[in-house]
């Protein structure tokens, strides 16, 4: 067996030097990817005195956001239940409301309004959390409500996507 040549064994020793960093560079453009992979995690409280603690969001066209509905309330469910659901823009509020009142199987999500539903959150009892995870790719204004009847004159806010 013959023993490698000067210019192999300088670019072995380079190589040597060089694998690290490369492996590092590698590892932190996976952390990075799956960083920027991950959805933007909002977390919005309800309470017995039917409140969210977060009326206003903004987001950017495109971006993965992740609601988390916490009822932090101590009334049962059948008497202060919480539900989130997000509306498309120009959707008729009081309509939706007024058809979601009889729409208890359905978690209060009316089916003849389905087709206004981005997204929404089963009704929830004290102490607990549900999520759902979404984008919003076009602009506009995206109104959220409780459609616990009742509840979304009080249980509301909007989404701005820009």
């Amino acid at each position: 067996m013959s023993r490698p040549g000067p210019h192999r064994l300088y670019a072995m020793k380079n190589l040597r030097a060089i694998l690290p960093v490369a492996a590092a560079l590698c590892l932190a453009g996976v952390a990075q990817l799956s960083a920027a992979a991950a959805p933007r995690e909002i977390e919005i409280t309800a309470n017995d005195q039917m409140k969210f603690n977060v009326t206003a969001i903004e987001a950017k066209a495109g971006e993965q956001l992740k609601i988390v509905l916490k009822n932090i309330g101590t009334l049962p469910k059948e008497a202060m239940g919480h539900n989130w659901v997000l509306l498309k823009p120009g959707t008729d509020l009081n309509a939706f409301a007024m058809a979601a009142m009889t729409a208890k199987d359905s978690e209060y999500v009316p089916a003849a309004h389905k087709d206004k539903v981005v997204a929404f959150i089963k009704v929830l009892g004290p102490k607990q959390t549900a999520d759902t995870t979404f984008a919003l790719t076009a602009p506009g204004e995206y109104p959220f409500v409780c459609s616990f009847p009742g509840h979304y004159m009080l249980m509301k806010g909007t989404i701005t996507v820009k």
